[in-house]
């Protein structure tokens, strides 16, 4: 019978990892892949039955490649901290691997949960990343610093899951703004050697926020999609501004005091 490894990065997130690692403990084997957290994450998944690795976090796509490394099974299953495996998607993970006819790789859809409602539109579902469950040796990530893309190591096409996983990505707004700061400093470093000025950057937020809000019908999650759709907004929008900061360190410098 084949066997799967789980593996789930993370950095202080000590209140979502029990949770996550509880929902694979079906597994052969679980590989937390930590960057050094203060907050109690590692020992707890230790207690909890997994493996931990100490990754120095030099970007997700990185962060995911080390984690490959440190999985020693067939197959391979991706969770993040704030994912957890339904019983539904861990059954169909069982069947998937079993099958003489499987894929290589499958992408995995997530239902996301969010103000207190689950979310039907908004681009969060099915809101699918890289693909989830795949050989090992199948599939690698780029080294982009945040949404990080993968790289098919396979002639055989992505298939998808039909049993979503669940995803709690923020547990209140102040969280919601600490992600988006840091997702759009990491952001910053990717787009930074393009032609950026503040005008482009206010136009690529407003069609941030319209595609979410609009065209991908943000606006029938009711409050809950027009602050995902705001959310894109400040983000995109901050991330081009960083950029900007980034390419004029030496002008946007507090300057010396100076003689009158």
């Amino acid at each position: 019978m084949p066997l799967i490894s789980i593996y789930i990065i993370a950095f202080n997130e000590a209140e979502k990892v029990r949770a996550a690692i509880e929902s694979v403990r079906w597994a052969d084997e679980i590989v937390l892949v930590d960057s050094w957290s203060t907050d109690g994450t590692a020992a707890l998944a230790t207690q909890l039955g997994a493996k931990v690795v100490q990754v120095k976090f030099q970007g997700f796509g990185d962060l995911r490649n080390q984690a490959l490394a440190a999985c020693s099974n067939e197959w391979v299953f991706s969770l993040d901290a704030d994912e957890r495996c339904t019983p539904e998607a861990a059954q169909e993970i069982r069947e998937l691997i079993q099958r003489e006819d499987a894929l290589d790789a499958y992408h995995t859809p997530r239902r996301n949960f969010f103000m207190g409602r689950w979310i039907q539109h908004s681009g969060w579902y099915p809101n699918y990343r890289q693909p989830q469950l795949f050989r090992k040796g199948a599939m690698s990530y780029d080294l982009k610093p945040v949404h990080e893309g993968y790289l098919l190591h396979t002639g055989k096409p992505v298939g998808h899951m039909q049993n979503a996983i669940w995803q709690f990505p923020f547990k209140d707004m102040a969280e919601v703004m600490h992600k988006a700061n840091r997702y759009s400093s990491l952001g910053a470093e990717k787009i930074k050697h393009k032609e950026i000025s503040m005008w482009s950057a206010l136009l690529h937020a407003k069609w941030a926020f319209w595609k979410h809000y609009l065209f991908k019908l943000g606006f029938l999650d009711g409050w809950p999609g027009f602050v995902i759709a705001l959310g894109n907004f400040e983000g995109t929008f901050y991330r081009y501004v960083k950029a900007i900061e980034l390419n004029n360190q030496s002008e946007w410098h507090i300057p010396k005091e100076t003689k009158n």
